[in-house]
């Protein structure tokens, strides 16, 4: 397990090499990455050889942060995302290894949580943090449904409280982390759970013992009692009609199960946010993300621009993150972080601190759709972060859609192995690596 491949800065320039053109050959040297029977697996050979199967597997990666700082870590929440036309399992993992490796010969290693557990996350957290990018990958569990996580090791839980953690560790100079598909709706339950933690810590709490007028508690509390008020009367409406949730309480708040399943190629479209007159999303969610899209540029507008037109992607889920979770997780943080702005300093020596790790505010960044119309509202989010002295930002993403995966949904092993040239003209391929470009640089 020490072989090691490009450092952060090589990885950094041939991610960039990728994303210059579409038909630039490969800087690399030519080479196989399948072992010499063809297979192409994890545990085998490189670039699959780095697998946490154990503690023991987890303390080695602790002794040795040569490895882990020039890594991407892929954590399964499951042991594959879903089954395909073909009847195949499909372990999308190996596609993400094989991607890293085969444009810019950076390393991986596979965290498969299904099998050992979150283990502890006080120990588990900072390495990863540490690494170059967190990418959790998808599953074939349903969030809103607590009893298909099945796996003993790793409970519906267990995920949400690894993706909580995650959600509170972007710092400056830390990991980005990208969480695709079943990740992407644990995210969106995460942030709903992390605000109501949030309401409740500030609710809760009466004095402040550095907080002489208890100004800055006040106006915590105004702020939360409205966050609260929101969250316990928002409706999620499906475009059929139907009422599926009343209130952030509801199992169906964040995610819910789809009109229609999407399997197979999708075309994204940046997102639009309702118009007030036609939607029951309050309108003070609405115009703080319409203030959001101002603000800040999304990938997916900048790809459709630089490629003119829209961009292809493969989808390969039942459920769906419900629009109205995500426009009020963004109020909410937007919201809470202002109201702390003028009180950080009171706020950071008390035992609200941890407050000041939440996320600024979650940017849906695109749709999907296919014939005309819109199949899935909140297809890819942008978390953002704000630095509270320097206003700068850092941003992990969630995609609901397999940017890993090519348009046959099979996963690299049992189908052949793809081209440099093969991946720099698949859309979701290159959606990938611009997220990861970007985000690893913040």
């Amino acid at each position: 397990m020490i072989e090691r491949g490009s450092d952060l800065e090589s990885t950094l320039i041939f991610f960039g090499r990728f994303l210059a053109d579409r038909s630039s050959q490969d800087p690399l040297p030519e080479k196989t990455l399948f072992s010499e029977q063809g297979t192409f697996e994890w545990g085998e050979i490189p670039p699959l050889e780095k697998v946490i199967n154990s503690e023991e597997d987890w303390q080695f990666i602790l002794q040795n942060p040569q490895i882990f700082r020039s890594s991407l870590f892929i954590i399964e929440p499951w042991d594959h995302v879903g089954i395909n036309e073909l009847s195949e399992t499909v372990r999308a993992s190996k596609n993400i290894a094989f991607i890293a490796q085969k444009i810019a010969d950076c390393d991986s290693i596979l965290f498969p949580v299904w099998q050992t557990g979150t283990l502890n996350l006080d120990s588990v957290i900072p390495i990863l943090s540490a690494s170059m990018a967190v990418i959790l990958e998808g599953g074939n569990a349903s969030v809103h449904n607590p009893t298909e996580w099945t796996y003993p090791n790793c409970s519906r839980e267990n995920m949400l409280t690894l993706v909580e953690h995650l959600l509170l560790s972007r710092s400056p100079q830390s990991a980005p982390v990208i969480m695709i598909c079943v990740s992407h709706q644990l995210a969106a339950e995460s942030n709903i759970r992390l605000l109501q933690n949030a309401v409740n810590d500030v609710i809760n709490t009466e004095k402040n013992s550095r907080d002489e007028d208890d100004e800055a508690l006040l106006c915590l509390k105004a702020i939360c009692e409205k966050i609260r008020s929101v969250g316990e009367n928002i409706k999620i409406e499906k475009r059929d009609g139907r009422i599926v949730a009343q209130g952030w309480n509801d199992i169906n708040f964040s995610v819910v199960l789809n009109e229609d399943k999407e399997i197979g190629e999708r075309h994204l479209l940046p997102y639009k946010t309702p118009k007030a007159k036609n939607s029951m999303i309050p309108i003070e969610l609405l115009e703080a993300h319409q203030v959001m899209a101002h603000e800040y540029e999304g990938i997916i507008d900048r790809m459709i621009l630089e490629h003119g037109r829209d961009v292809a992607i493969s989808m390969f889920h039942y459920d769906e993150v419900n629009e109205e979770s995500i426009l009020f997780a963004n109020w909410a943080y937007m919201a809470l972080h202002n109201a702390i702005v003028p009180h950080r300093y009171i706020i950071a020596g008390s035992h609200l601190s941890w407050l000041l790790q939440l996320p600024y505010s979650v940017k849906i960044l695109a749709s999907t759709e296919a014939n005309g119309e819109i199949l899935t509202e909140c297809s890819c989010t942008c978390i953002n972060y704000k630095d509270f002295e320097t206003n700068k930002i850092r941003r992990s993403f969630t995609c609901q859609f397999h940017p890993e995966l090519l348009n046959d949904l099979r996963e690299i092993g049992k189908r052949p192995e793809p081209s440099y040239s093969e991946l720099k003209e698949s859309d979701g391929i290159r959606l990938l690596i611009r997220l990861l470009y970007h985000g690893m640089q913040e």
